[in-house]
Protein backbone atom coordinates (compact mmCIF):
# COMPACT_ATOMS: atom_id res chain seq x y z
CA UNK A 1 0.00 0.00 0.00
CA UNK A 2 1.10 3.44 -1.12
CA UNK A 3 0.34 6.85 0.24
CA UNK A 4 0.00 10.71 -1.60
CA UNK A 5 -1.23 13.43 0.53
CA UNK A 6 -2.62 16.34 -1.06
CA UNK A 7 -3.53 19.29 1.04
CA UNK A 8 -6.56 21.28 -0.06
CA UNK A 9 -8.38 24.49 0.73
CA UNK A 10 -10.11 24.53 4.02
CA UNK A 11 -8.39 22.29 5.55
CA UNK A 12 -9.21 19.52 4.07
CA UNK A 13 -7.38 16.47 2.38
CA UNK A 14 -6.86 14.44 -0.40
CA UNK A 15 -5.39 11.05 0.37
CA UNK A 16 -4.11 8.97 -3.06
CA UNK A 17 -4.17 5.36 -2.09
CA UNK A 18 -2.93 2.51 -3.85
CA UNK A 19 -3.35 -1.62 -3.06
CA UNK A 20 -1.18 -3.71 -4.91
CA UNK A 21 -2.66 -5.56 -7.88
CA UNK A 22 -1.99 -8.83 -6.12
CA UNK A 23 -4.25 -7.18 -2.55
CA UNK A 24 -6.99 -6.71 -5.29
CA UNK A 25 -6.63 -10.11 -7.10
CA UNK A 26 -7.12 -11.77 -3.78
CA UNK A 27 -10.04 -9.63 -2.41
CA UNK A 28 -11.34 -10.63 -6.09
CA UNK A 29 -10.94 -14.35 -5.47
CA UNK A 30 -12.82 -13.66 -2.23
CA UNK A 31 -15.73 -11.95 -4.14
CA UNK A 32 -15.46 -14.92 -6.05
CA UNK A 33 -16.18 -17.53 -3.52
CA UNK A 34 -18.36 -15.44 -1.55
CA UNK A 35 -20.66 -15.13 -4.84
CA UNK A 36 -20.53 -17.78 -6.82
CA UNK A 37 -23.11 -20.03 -4.96
CA UNK A 38 -25.49 -17.34 -6.55
CA UNK A 39 -24.42 -17.04 -9.99
CA UNK A 40 -25.82 -19.57 -12.61
CA UNK A 41 -24.07 -20.99 -16.07
CA UNK A 42 -25.57 -23.69 -18.19
CA UNK A 43 -23.91 -26.96 -17.64
CA UNK A 44 -22.67 -26.20 -14.10
CA UNK A 45 -23.99 -26.53 -10.72
CA UNK A 46 -24.51 -23.33 -8.81
CA UNK A 47 -21.29 -23.06 -6.70
CA UNK A 48 -18.98 -25.38 -9.05
CA UNK A 49 -18.90 -22.39 -11.82
CA UNK A 50 -15.32 -21.61 -12.58
CA UNK A 51 -14.27 -17.83 -11.81
CA UNK A 52 -13.14 -17.47 -15.78
CA UNK A 53 -16.44 -19.14 -16.82
CA UNK A 54 -18.64 -16.65 -14.61
CA UNK A 55 -16.59 -13.64 -15.96
CA UNK A 56 -16.86 -14.66 -19.66
CA UNK A 57 -20.53 -15.01 -18.91
CA UNK A 58 -21.51 -11.90 -16.58
CA UNK A 59 -18.53 -9.27 -17.44
CA UNK A 60 -14.99 -9.30 -15.90
CA UNK A 61 -16.33 -6.09 -14.00
CA UNK A 62 -18.80 -9.16 -12.19
CA UNK A 63 -16.82 -9.23 -8.87
CA UNK A 64 -15.15 -5.48 -8.75
CA UNK A 65 -17.69 -3.64 -6.54
CA UNK A 66 -17.68 -6.16 -3.96
CA UNK A 67 -13.40 -6.60 -4.51
CA UNK A 68 -13.52 -2.88 -3.83
CA UNK A 69 -15.50 -2.54 -0.83
CA UNK A 70 -13.20 -5.65 0.48
CA UNK A 71 -9.75 -3.70 -0.54
CA UNK A 72 -11.42 -0.17 0.52
CA UNK A 73 -11.44 0.05 4.41
CA UNK A 74 -8.09 -2.19 5.01
CA UNK A 75 -6.19 -0.26 2.77
CA UNK A 76 -7.94 3.23 4.37
CA UNK A 77 -7.16 2.28 7.79
CA UNK A 78 -3.43 1.46 6.27
CA UNK A 79 -3.30 4.51 5.23
CA UNK A 80 -4.93 6.48 8.29
CA UNK A 81 -1.91 5.20 10.67
CA UNK A 82 0.71 5.82 8.07
CA UNK A 83 -0.99 9.83 6.99
CA UNK A 84 0.81 12.21 9.74
CA UNK A 85 -1.72 14.56 9.46
CA UNK A 86 -4.82 14.66 11.90
CA UNK A 87 -7.89 13.27 10.65
CA UNK A 88 -11.25 14.29 11.64
CA UNK A 89 -13.76 13.29 9.68
CA UNK A 90 -15.35 10.45 7.44
CA UNK A 91 -13.43 9.86 4.00
CA UNK A 92 -15.22 10.39 0.77
CA UNK A 93 -14.38 7.60 -1.28
CA UNK A 94 -13.68 7.71 -5.38
CA UNK A 95 -11.99 5.06 -7.35
CA UNK A 96 -9.77 6.40 -10.08
CA UNK A 97 -8.34 2.51 -11.28
CA UNK A 98 -10.38 -0.66 -11.06
CA UNK A 99 -8.74 -3.09 -13.75
CA UNK A 100 -7.40 -6.76 -13.59
CA UNK A 101 -3.67 -7.20 -13.03
CA UNK A 102 -3.03 -3.46 -12.00
CA UNK A 103 -3.14 -2.07 -9.00
CA UNK A 104 -6.23 -0.67 -7.23
CA UNK A 105 -6.53 3.23 -6.99
CA UNK A 106 -9.14 5.65 -5.25
CA UNK A 107 -8.86 8.84 -3.46
CA UNK A 108 -9.90 9.56 0.38
CA UNK A 109 -11.48 13.18 1.10
CA UNK A 110 -10.90 14.18 4.24
CA UNK A 111 -11.07 17.30 7.10
CA UNK A 112 -8.00 17.92 9.42
CA UNK A 113 -7.79 19.17 12.58
CA UNK A 114 -7.42 23.19 12.02
CA UNK A 115 -4.98 24.83 13.81
CA UNK A 116 -6.62 27.36 16.60
CA UNK A 117 -4.86 30.71 17.54
CA UNK A 118 -6.05 31.52 20.82
CA UNK A 119 -7.17 34.70 22.16
CA UNK A 120 -7.44 35.65 26.16
CA UNK A 121 -7.62 32.57 28.19
CA UNK A 122 -6.90 33.23 31.55
CA UNK A 123 -8.10 35.89 33.20
CA UNK A 124 -11.76 35.68 31.68
CA UNK A 125 -14.11 37.62 33.51
CA UNK A 126 -17.99 35.82 34.87
CA UNK A 127 -20.05 36.54 37.32
CA UNK A 128 -20.62 35.36 40.56
CA UNK A 129 -22.87 33.00 41.83
CA UNK A 130 -25.26 33.88 44.78
CA UNK A 131 -25.21 29.76 46.00
CA UNK A 132 -27.02 30.80 49.24
CA UNK A 133 -30.05 28.66 49.89
CA UNK A 134 -33.15 30.95 50.32
CA UNK A 135 -35.71 30.43 53.20
CA UNK A 136 -38.19 30.10 50.76
CA UNK A 137 -36.39 27.08 48.59
CA UNK A 138 -35.98 25.36 51.87
CA UNK A 139 -39.05 25.25 52.51
CA UNK A 140 -40.59 25.05 49.13
CA UNK A 141 -38.09 21.76 49.29
CA UNK A 142 -39.49 20.19 52.61
CA UNK A 143 -43.29 20.99 51.43
CA UNK A 144 -42.47 18.66 48.26
CA UNK A 145 -41.40 15.85 50.98
CA UNK A 146 -44.09 16.40 52.60
CA UNK A 147 -46.35 16.13 49.00
CA UNK A 148 -44.41 12.89 48.41
CA UNK A 149 -45.00 11.35 52.00
CA UNK A 150 -48.63 12.53 51.91
CA UNK A 151 -51.82 9.75 52.15
CA UNK A 152 -55.34 10.14 50.48
CA UNK A 153 -58.35 9.17 51.97
CA UNK A 154 -61.46 8.83 50.44
CA UNK A 155 -64.48 11.35 51.43
CA UNK A 156 -68.14 11.41 50.09
CA UNK A 157 -69.45 14.42 52.61
CA UNK A 158 -68.33 17.09 50.56
CA UNK A 159 -68.03 18.48 46.65
CA UNK A 160 -64.36 18.59 44.57
CA UNK A 161 -61.69 20.69 46.24
CA UNK A 162 -58.28 22.23 44.44
CA UNK A 163 -55.65 19.73 44.99
CA UNK A 164 -58.55 16.76 45.38
CA UNK A 165 -57.70 13.40 43.52
CA UNK A 166 -61.13 12.34 41.68
CA UNK A 167 -62.22 9.13 39.42
CA UNK A 168 -64.49 10.34 37.05
CA UNK A 169 -65.98 9.16 33.70
CA UNK A 170 -66.16 11.80 31.11
CA UNK A 171 -66.85 12.11 27.11
CA UNK A 172 -66.24 14.80 25.12
CA UNK A 173 -68.29 16.32 22.18
CA UNK A 174 -68.31 19.25 19.53
CA UNK A 175 -71.29 20.38 17.64
CA UNK A 176 -73.18 17.89 20.04
CA UNK A 177 -71.30 14.62 18.13
CA UNK A 178 -68.90 12.51 20.48
CA UNK A 179 -65.49 13.01 19.16
CA UNK A 180 -62.71 10.25 18.83
CA UNK A 181 -60.16 9.89 22.08
CA UNK A 182 -62.80 12.11 23.91
CA UNK A 183 -64.21 9.06 25.91
CA UNK A 184 -62.11 8.21 29.41
CA UNK A 185 -63.92 5.94 32.35
CA UNK A 186 -62.64 5.67 35.56
CA UNK A 187 -59.79 8.47 35.22
CA UNK A 188 -58.02 9.69 38.20
CA UNK A 189 -56.87 13.51 37.67
CA UNK A 190 -55.19 15.64 40.39
CA UNK A 191 -57.73 18.67 40.52
CA UNK A 192 -54.64 21.79 39.67
CA UNK A 193 -52.11 19.58 38.15
CA UNK A 194 -52.78 21.26 34.89
CA UNK A 195 -53.14 17.65 32.93
CA UNK A 196 -56.21 18.48 31.19
CA UNK A 197 -56.85 21.38 28.67
CA UNK A 198 -56.79 24.88 30.31
CA UNK A 199 -59.96 25.29 32.42
CA UNK A 200 -61.23 21.79 32.70
CA UNK A 201 -60.16 20.62 35.68
CA UNK A 202 -61.27 24.16 38.02
CA UNK A 203 -65.19 23.88 36.62
CA UNK A 204 -64.87 20.10 38.09
CA UNK A 205 -64.16 22.10 41.59
CA UNK A 206 -67.65 21.96 43.25
CA UNK A 207 -69.14 18.88 41.46
CA UNK A 208 -70.34 16.59 43.86
CA UNK A 209 -70.06 12.46 43.57
CA UNK A 210 -72.45 10.57 40.57
CA UNK A 211 -73.65 14.02 39.69
CA UNK A 212 -73.25 15.06 36.17
CA UNK A 213 -71.50 18.32 35.50
CA UNK A 214 -70.86 20.07 31.65
CA UNK A 215 -67.46 21.52 31.52
CA UNK A 216 -66.95 23.72 28.40
CA UNK A 217 -63.85 23.91 26.64
CA UNK A 218 -61.26 25.53 23.96
CA UNK A 219 -58.63 23.42 22.64
CA UNK A 220 -55.67 25.21 22.65
CA UNK A 221 -54.69 26.78 18.79
CA UNK A 222 -51.36 24.29 18.92
CA UNK A 223 -53.08 21.23 19.90
CA UNK A 224 -51.39 17.97 18.91
CA UNK A 225 -54.62 16.70 17.38
CA UNK A 226 -55.05 19.51 14.42
CA UNK A 227 -58.67 18.74 14.05
CA UNK A 228 -59.55 19.36 17.79
CA UNK A 229 -57.19 22.21 17.37
CA UNK A 230 -58.33 25.79 18.56
CA UNK A 231 -61.87 24.62 18.56
CA UNK A 232 -64.87 24.60 21.26
CA UNK A 233 -65.99 21.15 23.04
CA UNK A 234 -68.24 20.15 25.50
CA UNK A 235 -67.10 17.36 28.23
CA UNK A 236 -69.93 15.65 30.23
CA UNK A 237 -68.25 14.25 33.34
CA UNK A 238 -69.48 12.48 36.50
CA UNK A 239 -67.30 12.60 39.59
CA UNK A 240 -67.34 9.03 40.85
CA UNK A 241 -64.76 9.63 43.85
CA UNK A 242 -63.29 12.35 45.26
CA UNK A 243 -59.85 11.26 47.67
CA UNK A 244 -58.18 13.87 49.75
CA UNK A 245 -54.93 14.40 50.37
CA UNK A 246 -53.32 14.32 54.00
CA UNK A 247 -50.09 15.92 54.86
CA UNK A 248 -48.10 14.28 57.46
CA UNK A 249 -47.48 17.10 60.27
CA UNK A 250 -44.12 18.98 60.57
CA UNK A 251 -42.98 17.66 63.46
CA UNK A 252 -39.83 15.51 64.61
CA UNK A 253 -41.55 12.79 63.75
CA UNK A 254 -41.80 13.78 59.96
CA UNK A 255 -38.36 14.86 59.65
CA UNK A 256 -37.16 11.84 61.90
CA UNK A 257 -39.60 9.28 59.08
CA UNK A 258 -38.12 11.03 56.00
CA UNK A 259 -34.12 11.77 56.91
CA UNK A 260 -31.76 10.21 59.10
CA UNK A 261 -31.97 13.30 61.70
CA UNK A 262 -34.45 13.18 64.86
CA UNK A 263 -35.43 16.57 64.99
CA UNK A 264 -37.11 19.27 62.71
CA UNK A 265 -34.35 21.86 62.93
CA UNK A 266 -31.86 19.28 61.83
CA UNK A 267 -33.64 18.29 58.82
CA UNK A 268 -34.49 21.82 57.58
CA UNK A 269 -30.20 22.52 58.11
CA UNK A 270 -29.31 19.18 56.20
CA UNK A 271 -32.09 20.50 53.18
CA UNK A 272 -30.23 24.17 53.44
CA UNK A 273 -26.93 22.36 52.94
CA UNK A 274 -27.77 20.07 49.96
CA UNK A 275 -29.72 23.23 48.40
CA UNK A 276 -26.93 25.34 48.91
CA UNK A 277 -23.83 22.22 47.59
CA UNK A 278 -26.64 21.30 44.16
CA UNK A 279 -26.32 25.33 43.56
CA UNK A 280 -22.25 25.38 44.03
CA UNK A 281 -22.37 22.51 41.80
CA UNK A 282 -24.68 24.33 38.94
CA UNK A 283 -22.44 27.44 39.74
CA UNK A 284 -19.16 25.66 38.64
CA UNK A 285 -20.75 24.26 35.44
CA UNK A 286 -22.21 27.71 34.36
CA UNK A 287 -18.79 29.01 35.35
CA UNK A 288 -16.85 26.55 33.27
CA UNK A 289 -19.27 26.89 30.40
CA UNK A 290 -18.92 31.08 30.14
CA UNK A 291 -15.20 30.26 30.11
CA UNK A 292 -15.30 27.97 27.86
CA UNK A 293 -17.47 30.37 25.57
CA UNK A 294 -15.43 33.02 25.96
CA UNK A 295 -12.55 31.44 24.98
CA UNK A 296 -14.06 30.26 21.98
CA UNK A 297 -15.48 33.94 21.05
CA UNK A 298 -11.94 35.33 21.19
CA UNK A 299 -10.19 32.32 19.30
CA UNK A 300 -9.70 31.91 15.53
CA UNK A 301 -10.21 28.32 14.39
CA UNK A 302 -11.53 27.46 10.52
CA UNK A 303 -13.96 24.18 11.02
CA UNK A 304 -14.22 22.15 7.88
CA UNK A 305 -17.91 21.14 6.92
CA UNK A 306 -17.10 17.51 6.75
CA UNK A 307 -15.78 17.84 10.69
CA UNK A 308 -19.13 18.63 11.48
CA UNK A 309 -21.16 16.38 9.34
CA UNK A 310 -19.37 13.94 11.09
CA UNK A 311 -19.79 14.84 14.28
CA UNK A 312 -23.41 15.22 13.88
CA UNK A 313 -23.50 11.45 12.52
CA UNK A 314 -21.83 10.62 15.77
CA UNK A 315 -24.16 12.44 18.22
CA UNK A 316 -27.18 10.90 16.15
CA UNK A 317 -25.69 7.07 16.58
CA UNK A 318 -25.09 8.43 20.49
CA UNK A 319 -28.93 9.20 20.62
CA UNK A 320 -30.18 6.26 18.98
CA UNK A 321 -28.48 3.93 20.88
CA UNK A 322 -29.36 5.68 24.41
CA UNK A 323 -33.09 5.93 23.32
CA UNK A 324 -32.89 1.91 21.87
CA UNK A 325 -31.60 1.29 25.76
CA UNK A 326 -35.26 2.33 26.54
CA UNK A 327 -36.92 -0.20 24.07
CA UNK A 328 -37.33 2.76 21.07
CA UNK A 329 -35.96 2.67 17.67
CA UNK A 330 -34.57 5.79 16.23
CA UNK A 331 -37.18 4.92 12.81
CA UNK A 332 -40.08 5.29 16.04
CA UNK A 333 -38.46 8.27 17.15
CA UNK A 334 -38.70 9.66 13.75
CA UNK A 335 -42.13 8.77 13.39
CA UNK A 336 -43.01 10.00 16.81
CA UNK A 337 -41.67 13.19 16.16
CA UNK A 338 -42.33 13.53 12.13
CA UNK A 339 -38.97 14.30 11.94
CA UNK A 340 -36.54 12.78 9.03
CA UNK A 341 -32.61 11.94 9.03
CA UNK A 342 -31.86 15.19 7.51
CA UNK A 343 -33.65 17.52 9.61
CA UNK A 344 -32.78 15.48 12.50
CA UNK A 345 -29.19 16.22 12.16
CA UNK A 346 -29.95 19.71 10.97
CA UNK A 347 -31.46 19.85 13.92
CA UNK A 348 -27.63 19.20 15.82
CA UNK A 349 -25.51 21.01 13.75
CA UNK A 350 -25.17 24.00 16.27
CA UNK A 351 -24.63 21.63 19.32
CA UNK A 352 -21.87 19.43 16.91
CA UNK A 353 -20.02 22.65 16.42
CA UNK A 354 -19.99 24.11 19.80
CA UNK A 355 -18.62 20.46 20.73
CA UNK A 356 -16.18 20.33 17.64
CA UNK A 357 -14.99 24.16 18.98
CA UNK A 358 -15.15 23.54 22.68
CA UNK A 359 -12.90 20.67 22.15
CA UNK A 360 -10.37 22.08 19.64
CA UNK A 361 -9.66 25.73 22.29
CA UNK A 362 -9.37 23.25 24.95
CA UNK A 363 -6.24 20.95 23.42
CA UNK A 364 -5.00 24.51 22.36
CA UNK A 365 -5.38 25.62 26.08
CA UNK A 366 -3.63 22.26 27.49
CA UNK A 367 -1.15 22.48 24.24
CA UNK A 368 -0.15 25.87 25.38
CA UNK A 369 -0.25 25.33 29.20
CA UNK A 370 1.81 21.69 28.64
CA UNK A 371 -1.12 19.89 30.54
CA UNK A 372 -0.69 16.34 30.57
CA UNK A 373 -2.18 13.24 32.14
CA UNK A 374 -0.17 11.62 34.38
CA UNK A 375 0.57 7.99 34.67
CA UNK A 376 -2.04 8.17 38.00
CA UNK A 377 -4.21 10.40 36.17
CA UNK A 378 -4.46 7.68 33.48
CA UNK A 379 -4.64 4.50 35.90
CA UNK A 380 -7.57 6.10 37.82
CA UNK A 381 -9.78 6.65 34.70
CA UNK A 382 -8.69 2.96 33.77
CA UNK A 383 -9.91 1.85 37.34
CA UNK A 384 -13.22 3.81 37.12
CA UNK A 385 -13.71 2.74 33.68
CA UNK A 386 -13.53 -1.01 34.47
CA UNK A 387 -15.92 -0.49 37.53
CA UNK A 388 -18.03 1.32 35.26
CA UNK A 389 -18.24 -2.09 32.86
CA UNK A 390 -17.49 -4.41 36.03
CA UNK A 391 -14.91 -5.78 34.33
CA UNK A 392 -11.41 -6.21 35.69
CA UNK A 393 -8.50 -3.31 34.97
CA UNK A 394 -6.25 -6.04 32.95
CA UNK A 395 -8.94 -6.98 30.98
CA UNK A 396 -9.74 -3.53 30.08
CA UNK A 397 -6.42 -2.68 29.21
CA UNK A 398 -6.25 -5.65 26.79
CA UNK A 399 -9.37 -4.90 24.95
CA UNK A 400 -8.23 -0.96 24.35
CA UNK A 401 -6.01 -0.15 21.33
CA UNK A 402 -3.54 2.48 20.97
CA UNK A 403 -6.15 4.84 19.80
CA UNK A 404 -8.56 4.49 22.75
CA UNK A 405 -5.53 4.52 25.03
CA UNK A 406 -4.64 8.03 23.44
CA UNK A 407 -8.27 9.35 23.52
CA UNK A 408 -8.60 8.20 27.13
CA UNK A 409 -5.16 10.68 27.70
CA UNK A 410 -7.00 13.45 25.75
CA UNK A 411 -10.06 13.50 27.77
CA UNK A 412 -8.01 13.70 31.17
CA UNK A 413 -5.68 16.71 29.34
CA UNK A 414 -9.27 18.51 28.72
CA UNK A 415 -10.93 18.13 31.87
CA UNK A 416 -7.79 19.24 33.34
CA UNK A 417 -7.98 22.37 30.84
CA UNK A 418 -11.18 23.24 31.51
CA UNK A 419 -9.87 23.05 35.78
CA UNK A 420 -7.29 25.51 34.54
CA UNK A 421 -9.18 27.62 32.57
CA UNK A 422 -11.99 28.22 35.44
CA UNK A 423 -9.73 28.37 38.05
CA UNK A 424 -7.80 31.37 36.31
CA UNK A 425 -11.12 33.06 35.91
CA UNK A 426 -12.56 36.22 37.25
CA UNK A 427 -15.39 36.10 39.22
CA UNK A 428 -16.74 39.74 39.79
Amino acid sequence: MSLQVEKLEGNMAKLTIEASADDFEEALEKAYQKNKSRLSVPGFRKGKVPRKMIEQMYGKEVFFEEAANIVIPSAYAKAVDECTEDIVSQPTIDIVQLEVGKPFVFTAEVALKPEVTLGQYKGIEVDKADITATDKEVEDAIEKERENNARTITVDDRPVQDGDVVVLDFEGFMDGVAFEGGKGENFSLTIGSGAFIPGFEDQLIGAEIDKEVEVNVTFPENYQEASLAGKPAVFQCTVKEIKEKQLPDLDDEFASEVSEFDTLEEYRESVRKYIEERKEEDAKKEKEEKVVDAIIEGAQMDIPEAMITTQQRQMADEFAQRIRMQGISIEQYFQVTGLTRAAFLEQMKPQAESRIKSRLVLEAVAKAENIEASEEEYQAEIKKMAEDYQMEEAELVEMLGEFEKKSIREDINIRKAVDFVAANAVEK
